[in-house]
């Protein structure tokens, strides 16, 4: 009996090439784009086959902890575990980890399949039939990536040039082509031997260590010392962040697959996209008989090809073609769909900006292990914010040296401890939390609680805040 793949999900990137609904604390692998689950919940999905997967392997950082565990909470998805990488050290120290990890915990000859989960990918036959391909290839000790074949000459993708076929299915790997200029994608799409390198693998877990001692030693050494020095941290395992720190900052490419003699490509057909800009996302959506795309609070006339996206107030574009107007809580972006490429060096001119950079790491809705909250309004020494509580859900038991604070119940019932005193709070009732005082906020109901809170005081930074006691194991 063939034994199970065990995903490997990378999850830790901060990209901005969709901003600004991405942003660097709220990545788009965990947004909702097309459909109605995240990037990161259709990755899960994808590989939730019980008779072809063990549960998966999620790789994230300190950042993001919480959004991956929840997130697979919400689909009822069990995981193997939630891998956190002390600092950003790229693919090559991602896989390292994740074979060390699955090589100790459930044998040297499982089969990973490494996963971006940020990409869409349609689960077709086709799909199905190039993980079979795959499979059949690294259980021979090959080190698999999988190929997509080009619809057109994109500049924005890596190329891999595609040798004869292996007994599996499988070919050789000619050579990797960087991204290319325009006249080498089209001569590469004429010649109909490329395809794009998609940033897919599978491979044994001791076959890509033993390939990594050869090509990258620092970078198995010390994702190895890493994985024997984690600890456990409630639901996740933290990597010792020394030994992390001595892995070279390397792609799995560059560490690897350009040089092993040993890989493997399964070119695919399958629908397959890096959502790495707008027009990604127009492609991949569901397009109106005027090729416009639309989502959420939006309305457009006379527009054509377009992408029209709103989180927020009701956004109404007119008169435009080949266009992305994406507005978020706190900004909009507007730009042609073919430059949308280039909206990262427009978040670079935002990010050089004092009073721009904030646009580009978070949103007024941050998102916490027990709800989360909305910031409304910010002025002189007050701040107003709506908080949101899962159900059975509480905060941390804390105080704050700086201000005050006043709640205010709009929905559900809350569990308001203050001092030694605990009470509830129903529906239009309001408590006042004098400064420095103990207190937590709570919700023993079974529908979301909402609570308008109204802080006051000299400083209002979520830094001011002392966690005396906290079930999520924060500081």
């Amino acid at each position: 009996m063939t034994k199970k793949i065990i995903p490997v999900i990378m999850a830790g990137g901060k990209g901005t090439r969709l901003w600004p609904l991405s942003r660097a604390y709220a990545p788009k692998q965990f947004i909702q784009f097309v459909g109605d689950r995240t990037l990161f919940q259709a990755t899960l999905a994808r590989v939730s086959d019980e008779t072809l997967y063990a549960p998966a392997v999620v790789i994230t950082n300190e950042d993001f902890r919480f959004l991956a565990a929840e997130q697979a909470r919400e689909m009822g998805i069990s995981l193997s575990a939630i891998l956190l990488e002390p600092m950003a050290r790229n693919t090559a120290p991602a896989v390292a980890v994740a074979a060390a990890f699955v090589a100790d915990r459930m044998g040297d000859d499982s089969i990973l399949q490494v996963l971006a989960s940020d990409h869409e990918i349609v689960s077709d036959a086709r799909y199905d039939d190039a993980i079979r391909i795959a499979r059949d290839t690294a259980i021979g000790g090959k080190l698999v990536t999988f190929g997509i074949t080009p619809s057109e000459p994109a500049t924005g993708y890596g190329y891999i040039e595609v040798g004869s076929q292996l007994e599996t299915g499988a070919h050789a790997i000619r050579r990797f082509v960087e991204k290319p200029a325009r006249d080498k994608a089209e001569a590469m799409l004429a010649a109909g031997n490329y395809v794009w390198n998609s940033g897919l693998f599978m491979f044994q877990a001791r076959q890509v260590l033993d390939e990594m001692r050869s090509h990258a030693p620092l970078v198995v050494e010390a994702a190895v010392e890493a994985v024997e020095r984690a600890v456990g941290d409630l639901d996740f395992l933290r990597l010792d962040a020394e030994a992390f720190a001595k892995s070279p900052d390397i792609s799995v490419d560059y560490a690897l697959m350009e040089n092993t003699a040993n890989g493997a490509v399964v070119p695919s057909t399958f629908t397959w996209s890096d959502m790495g800009s707008w027009d990604a996302v127009w492609k991949l959506g569901e397009q109106d008989e005027a090729g416009n795309v639309l989502s959420g609070n939006a309305t457009s006339l006379n527009t054509t090809n377009s992408l029209i996206m709103s989180r927020h107030g009701h956004l109404a574009v007119q008169g435009l073609d080949g266009v992305a107007v994406i507005a978020s809580e706190d900004a909009v972006y507007v730009g042609r769909l073919d430059d949308s490429q280039s909206v990262g060096h427009l978040v670079k001119q935002l990010a050089a900006g004092k009073s721009t950079f904030p646009l580009t790491q978070t949103h007024p809705t941050s998102y916490r292990p027990w709800g989360g909250y909305t910031s409304i309004l910010t002025g002189d020494r007050f701040q107003v914010k709506r908080l949101f509580v899962s159900p059975g859900k509480k905060l941390s038991l804390q105080k704050h040296h700086h201000r005050a604070e006043h709640w205010i119940c709009v929905k559900g019932t809350a569990e308001v401890t203050i001092g030694d005193e605990v009470s509830t709070l129903c529906e239009n009732e309001s408590v006042y939390i004098p400064q420095g005082e103990i207190h937590r906020l709570a919700n023993p109901g079974k529908i979301l609680l909402e609570m308008i809170e109204v802080q006051t005081g000299s400083y209002l930074g979520e830094d001011d805040i002392i966690r005396l006691v906290d079930e999520f194991g924060r500081q």
